[in-house]
């Protein structure tokens, strides 16, 4: 099921709450969250600025990799999820990162179960990573999206990216970690 959410609208961070969980359910671990993206075009670091938001937000008791000081490129967070299954083995991962669509569904917020696949909207092949899915689209597909990627107002991606966190850091702090 897939799940989406303008970041206009008010209810946005309640609403990606709500969407992971019902995708995840309880928890028996405190999740990890892979935000992917570079700090280098502003149009694909949504993933370190949501990764940043969350590190700092002390309700938050999961994993984060990626921020603004260290990113996770799409390149390598296709070879971490070996790295993940080992070091977390009962958490979930939930990978977040920019990504370009229909020129309608520019601002939009999509939840999806299922795995990630970084960097495809630049036309990469890489590894799939993640149990759920938090995809930001913050510019137009086009032949030129890395270049628009550049284009992309800053304010874009860090409303996006305070909701995104919000939610994360919801998701957090209210599910219990039940013992096996």
């Amino acid at each position: 099921m897939d799940f989406a959410f303008h970041f206009y609208n008010t209810l946005a961070e309640t609403g990606i709450l709500m969407a992971l969980t019902r995708i995840l359910g309880p928890l028996e671990a405190p999740p990890v969250i892979l935000c992917v993206g570079s700090d280098l075009a502003v149009g694909d670091s949504l993933g370190p600025v949501t990764g940043t938001m969350l590190k700092a937000d002390p309700a938050f008791g999961g994993f984060v990799y990626g921020t603004l000081k260290t990113p996770v490129t799409a390149k390598e967070a296709g070879h971490l999820g070996e790295f993940l299954r080992r070091t977390h083995p009962k958490s979930k991962v939930i990978a977040v990162d920019a990504a370009v669509g229909e020129p309608s569904d520019v601002g939009l917020i999509k939840v999806f179960e299922g795995p990630l696949r970084p960097g495809s909207g630049a036309g990469k092949k890489l590894g799939r990573v993640g149990d759920v899915s938090v995809l930001g689209i913050v510019a137009p597909k086009s032949a030129f999206s890395y270049a628009l990627l550049n284009l992309t107002r800053l304010n874009v991606v860090y409303a996006m990216a305070e909701l995104i966190s919000g939610a994360l850091a919801g998701y957090g702090e209210h599910l219990s970690f039940l013992p096996k």
